[in-house]
């Protein structure tokens, strides 16, 4: 017998989204630190805590809505460990030399606008997030996680790729809500 259409087959307890969400920002310490410490930042042990904590990305917030697990937690706290994983990522990515600044600078400067929007606006709860965006997302997260594990520079097509995807994920939410005007509170 199946479910209803939207809902998964087998019942996930309420609290799970949000435990992988709070998994992956626990995770963003210990991989920041493997990360820093390594050489040239390549680091497999990095770079599977990174995969790890990608992958709970993709499955947190697919439990939430099949489950009807969401939660004010993980609207808030799933982009921000989101962010925060990739940014530092790319912080790190940049200082040890394995990526260029102004590949880096777009998808930085990027989540430093939309944060500022989403504060103007009142709106952490309400974060909307686009195939385009997950799109973008999901090539960033595997291109960085390449670039941990090789020395060679083909993962960089690869975030290209994600770039552009994200940063018209971006413009199109800004199109979309209404720019950078603030809603009335």
């Amino acid at each position: 017998m199946r479910g209803a259409p939207g809902r998964l087959p087998c019942t996930v307890p309420k609290w799970l989204p949000n435990a992988l969400t709070a998994a992956r920002l626990v995770a963003i310490v210990p991989f920041t630190i493997l990360l820093a410490r390594s050489d040239d930042a390549i680091s497999t042990a990095a770079a599977l805590l990174f995969a790890a904590a990608a992958s709970t990305d993709f499955l947190d917030g697919y439990l939430a809505r099949h489950a009807n697990a969401q939660s004010r937690f993980g609207r808030i706290a799933d982009p921000l460990a989101d962010r925060l994983l990739i940014d530092l990522a790319l912080v790190l990515l940049v200082y040890h030399q394995r990526l260029e600044w102004w590949l880096a600078a777009p998808v930085l400067l990027r989540d430093a606008l939309l944060a500022a929007v989403f504060r103007a606006r009142h709106e952490a709860t309400e974060v909307q997030v686009n195939m385009l965006g997950k799109a973008g997302t999901a090539a960033i997260m595997l291109s960085l996680f390449l670039l941990m594990l090789t020395e060679q520079n083909w993962p960089k097509v690869l975030y290209v790729l994600g770039l552009v995807l994200s940063v018209a994920a971006g413009a199109r939410y800004l199109k979309q809500e209404g720019g950078l005007e603030s809603k009335p509170s």
